[in-house]
């Protein structure tokens, strides 16, 4: 196949005498303030003579334009000029620039003043990382998935195995990041989620919807509620306004197309009103079943944007994204000891998961703020099931059915009063829960409801001194519920400060602080779950509190490239620990599991503390990359117990992406992981043999041993051609390219004869999982048209 797909390949090379090589950049120049249009702006194509003004809108159009990669910078007179890297021109489908432009407090006769290239604002300037829509989409080993090319940013340890998209940042768990998709909170961005926590093996996000993706990873803005180690923020594209356009993809294991349309356009220059639309099908069930393996992973996705301009200074916007997902098992016809163990101990799973929303954009008429206004519901269908006959789905050992929905309201007011920046709101929402609960093993047999009101306000303030060499920042939130026992608002505020100082004149060097305390509501898996004498036993849990400690240095050794080095510590106190098993939750969630069903109480507490090396280069003489190196430690405790390193005390952090632009719009980008040695939590063998198919994990020894080291390097290849009426973008990827062994825990079955029959009398025995160090190589192709 790989064979047939070169020779097309090359007979479109030979058709070149129909290419089209120019193409068209678009976009528009805004106010970071008000997000009002600039009129006058001045956008240049770097390196080159080519540059246009902005028209009384913002907006800017350069046309005939040769089809490779450019850096775009604006500039306005009084204002910060902005650098966008790495924008591909295409003859079809070349995505829309949005420039937002900060004005500045030196003199207006000036010349206008460079901005840094590196995104940190006064409430935020440190610990934070950005990845524009192009980083995404060419991320070697990321296949186009937004959570899995987020898994390489500093600080962030890879899952066991590393093929699940888990944020485990800087040694806190994988249920301790909040997601936000254009102002609107999404709780679940992956396929085969897991419930209570937020990671799975595939994400849900379209790329050719987002514009940009920012992590923070501590100084967290005191807008977000539950954030504990992590917020993740995708800002989404506006919908063309002038013309439709398509994209296709075909990937290694799904398909998709997307749509980008204006609508009621008329005899209009523009349209008010546009829609993103996309849909994608996985056929990564059919693979699986060709190359013989039983499980059968079946998922959907679906995303859509409706945008309305009211007037100037209004408009609304309409979001939705949702899943549905089928994970099954079939067995092989020959038998695999490996491949009926794993068709007897996965777990079955039905998901459906969506998340809608309505947001509200109101730029102040006087260009001092606006305010922004969101809508939205959510809701998670989860049935998760484990049978003794997992492929008839007979016998069940334990079932999950349940469902979550919260409708939310969130408001924020943003103003700007002479050097002051002050933003505020609040935050309400209805949480509903029900769950119907069977373990066998566990003893558990109940069906729960709950229904709750949730609420939380904000205020934070910002400024710089002493001619923008120092800038402060304060903030302040406080949250409550109308369920939970253990706290309330005067129990939850949660203060933070963030500091930056200018070291240098020429803003080279800069040290940067900050000190937050951050609350997160238990899950509702835990706050629902019920004895079997009806009670709602962890209602009394408080609010998970984690205190944050970072301080770096900031070099920016030239216009395109810094290195940073930043020290941090987390406090964790009233943490959930199991009763049953004796440990912190902070070791579970990042499996294929329903995260808090169990008793818990809140007498945990935890720390990580660590050093992280960041370097990092924005597209300059064809090369861009970021390396980043972290040293850390993450423990917690037991119940009433010792101290002990979790599950990701890998202590060694490594990671490297970069890419380099080569001649008639080729591309070569390497991207490198690496973790050192992690505890992991044993398997209990007699009780697991008594148990089995359900495997009984044995966590009085956690860190007695440990899994090797984790190395990965993915390699990716683009090359794409430009028609007139056609792009095209054809990529063949490399995962594990330099054929390092992926460490994974000592896996059990039942010993069997040859045939497959269980030996008699029943016994558990290690199965040789047959660990390949086999580079697998995948290819995939992108239409605009």
């Amino acid at each position: 196949m790989l064979r047939n797909t070169l020779l097309l390949l090359g007979l479109l090379c030979t058709q070149i005498s129909f290419a089209q090589n120019i193409g068209t950049i678009t976009g528009k120049v805004v106010d970071v303030k008000s997000l009002l249009p600039l009129e006058g702006a001045t956008v240049l194509v770097d390196g080159t003579t080519i540059g246009v003004i902005t028209d009384e809108k913002g907006f800017f159009t350069i046309e005939n334009i040769s089809t490779q990669t450019y850096n775009i910078t604006a500039s306005y007179l009084g204002f910060e000029s902005q650098t966008i890297y790495n924008v591909i021109v295409k003859s079809v489908g070349t995505a829309d620039l949005l420039f937002k432009l900060t004005e500045t407090t030196e003199a207006l006769d000036e010349v206008v003043v460079a901005k840094s290239s590196f995104r940190t604002t006064r409430e935020t300037p440190l610990s934070t990382q950005s990845l524009s829509a192009v980083e995404i989409e060419t991320y070697p080993g990321g296949n186009n998935d937004i959570a899995k090319v987020a898994q390489s940013l500093p600080g962030i340890s890879p899952s066991i195995g590393g093929f699940r998209n888990d944020f485990i940042i800087r040694g806190g768990a994988p249920n301790e990041t909040v997601y936000y998709l254009d102002g609107i909170e999404i709780p679940n961005i992956n396929h085969f989620s897991t419930q209570g926590s937020a990671g799975g093996p595939v994400g849900m996000l379209n790329v050719d919807f987002v514009r940009e993706v920012n992590l923070s990873t501590s100084a967290f803005g005191a807008e977000y509620d539950n954030p504990l180690s992590g917020v993740l923020a995708f800002e989404q594209r506006e919908g063309n306004t002038q013309k439709s356009t398509t994209k296709v993809r075909i990937g290694a294991s799904e398909a998709g197309i997307t749509l980008n349309t204006p609508l009621f356009k008329g005899n209009k220059e523009r349209a008010n009103t546009t829609l993103m639309l996309s849909a994608r099908r996985s056929y990564l069930q059919f693979i699986f079943e060709l190359v013989g393996l039983p499980i059968r992973p079946d998922y959907w996705d679906y995303q859509w944007k409706l945008t309305h301009k009211i007037d100037d200074l209004n408009s609304l916007s309409f979001i939705g994204l949702g899943s549905i997902d089928d994970f099954s098992v079939v067995a092989p016809d020959e038998f695999d000891v490996e491949q009926q163990a794993t068709l007897e101990q996965v777990p079955i799973i039905q998901q459906r998961s969506t998340t809608v929303g309505v947001s509200w954009t109101n730029k102040f008429k006087n260009g001092n703020g606006r305010m922004l206004t969101t809508l939205s519901t959510n809701r998670l269908q989860n049935n998760f099931s484990r049978y003794s006959d997992n492929e008839k789905q007979t016998g069940v050992l334990f079932e999950n059915d349940a469902v979550e929905q919260e409708t939310k309201l969130r408001l924020k007011v943003t103003q700007f009063n002479g050097s002051w920046k002050f933003d505020y709101g609040f935050n309400m929402q209805q949480a509903s829960y029900e769950n119907n609960t069977l373990g066998i093993l566990e003893g558990f047999n109940y069906s729960t409801s709950i229904n709750f009101f949730k609420y939380g306000f904000f205020g934070k303030a910002s400024r710089s001194f002493w001619s923008n060499r120092l800038s402060l920042a304060f903030g302040l939130r406080t949250d409550g519920d109308g369920y939970t026992k253990g706290s309330n608002l005067a129990d939850n505020i949660s203060p933070r400060i963030a500091a930056s100082y200018q070291l240098t004149e020429d803003q080279q060097w800069k040290i940067n602080a900050s000190v937050g305390r951050y609350f997160k509501l238990p899950t509702y898996t835990t706050l629902g779950f019920q004895n079997n004498e009806e009670e709602f036993i962890n209602r009394d849990n408080r609010y998970t509190q984690s205190d944050h400690y970072v301080v770096g240095i900031e070099y920016n050794w030239s216009p395109t490239s810094r290195i940073t080095v930043e020290g941090f510590i987390k406090d964790y106190s009233n943490y959930p620990v199991s009763v049953l098993d004796q440990v912190s939750l902070a070791n579970k969630g990042g499996g294929f599991e329903v995260l808090g069903n169990e008793p818990v109480v809140d007498t945990g507490e935890g720390k990580s503390k660590g050093i992280e090396f960041l370097f990092q280069q924005k597209l300059s003489k064809n090369f861009y990359g970021v390396f980043a190196y972290t040293y850390f430690f993450s423990e917690f405790s037991r119940a009433n117990g010792p101290i002990l390193p979790t599950v990701w005390d890998s202590r060694n952090l490594l990671s490297f992406t970069g890419g380099y632009k080569l001649k008639r719009n080729w591309e070569v980008s390497v991207r490198y992981r690496y973790a050192g040695e992690t505890p992991f939590v044993p398997t209990n063998v007699a009780a697991s043999k008594d148990s089995y198919p359900r495997i009984i994990l044995d966590y009085n020894r956690l860190g007695e041993e440990k899994l090797g080291v984790f190395s990965q390097g993915d390699l990716r290849i683009d090359k794409k051609w430009n028609f007139k009426k056609l792009s095209f973008n054809f990529y063949l990827e490399v995962q594990n390219f330099l054929a390092q062994e992926v460490p994974r825990p000592p896996e059990y079955g039942l010993a069997r004869t040859s045939d497959g029959t269980v030996a008699d009398p029943q016994t558990l025995i290690q199965i040789d999982t047959n660990q390949t160090r086999t580079p697998l190589p995948s290819f995939g192709f992108v239409f605009d048209f």
